[in-house]
């Protein structure tokens, strides 16, 4: 699987790869790819499987696949080691990285995420009703779960912008990753992350809040440590851009 991909920064700069939630494409990452940048690092953003110029797989998708189109994308840029910072599924992803390609790692940021999200059953729910009821039903109810109520009210085009990323997901390619979800159990691993890790949840994040799952991952990876940001659902990135940036850039400046 070649994934759609674009790559800013200086060319000696340490790489910096960002993974995407499902429903998402690579401009999710628009408000950290400056801040990075002028950090001093080589940013590499791609879409997921099925999601923005990626193609759609012909099969249900695994956490391990997602996890080696990264690594793939690494040995076609000769990167050998990078940090990677991940958000939802991308968080996902970074997680199964830091377990299973530790030498390709340096450090881990995971936002807003889960080891164990769901069941298998309720992803393959998700799934059926992309198929069945089509992306812009899904990016009506998933949009709630991104953004907090006063700053859709507040950013209106921005929140249209944003429906309209889920809407235009082929359904296939988003129940793909489904499944991924669906599948995944990444408690177990989590005491075998080595690479330094930050985890920022959203205050305000009903799909994946701090307690129950933000909370575990800084319990259970070693040496992790847990940023709650104010105001934010589970887009922080894009709700509380400047203090994503900086949790973000202040974490792999100390790990670099």
């Amino acid at each position: 699987m070649k994934v759609n991909h674009v790559v800013e920064g200086p060319p000696e700069g340490e790489v910096v790869v960002l993974s995407g939630s499902i429903g998402s494409n690579l401009s999710m990452w628009d408000p950290q790819v400056g801040p990075l940048i002028s950090a001093g690092f080589r940013v590499v953003r791609y879409d997921q499987r099925g999601h923005g110029r990626t193609a759609v797989p012909d099969h249900p998708a695994t956490l391990a696949e997602l996890g080696g189109d990264v690594l793939e994308l690494l040995d076609t840029l000769g990167v050998e080691r990078a940090h990677v910072v991940g958000l939802s599924l991308g968080g996902m992803t970074a997680m199964w990285l830091g377990r299973h390609a530790p030498e390709r790692v340096g450090g881990l940021v995971l936002c807003c995420t889960s080891a164990r999200l769901g069941t298998p059953e309720s992803w393959r729910q998700r799934a059926d009703d992309a198929r069945a009821r089509g992306m812009a039903a899904i990016a009506d109810t998933s949009i709630g779960r991104w953004f907090t109520a006063d700053w859709l009210v507040a950013h209106p085009d921005l929140g249209r912008e944003y429906h309209h990323m889920t809407a235009a997901t082929p359904a296939e390619g988003y129940a793909a990753c489904c499944h991924a979800i669906g599948g995944m159990d990444l408690v177990p691993d989590l005491p075998e992350i080595t690479a330094p890790t930050l985890v920022i949840a959203g205050a305000d994040d009903p799909a994946t809040p701090p307690e129950g799952h933000g909370d575990v991952l800084a319990k259970s990876i070693p040496g992790a440590r847990l940023e709650i940001v104010e105001q934010a659902a589970h887009l922080g990135n894009v709700e509380r851009p400047e203090r994503f940036s900086e949790l973000i850039t202040t974490h792999l400046k100390a790990v670099r």
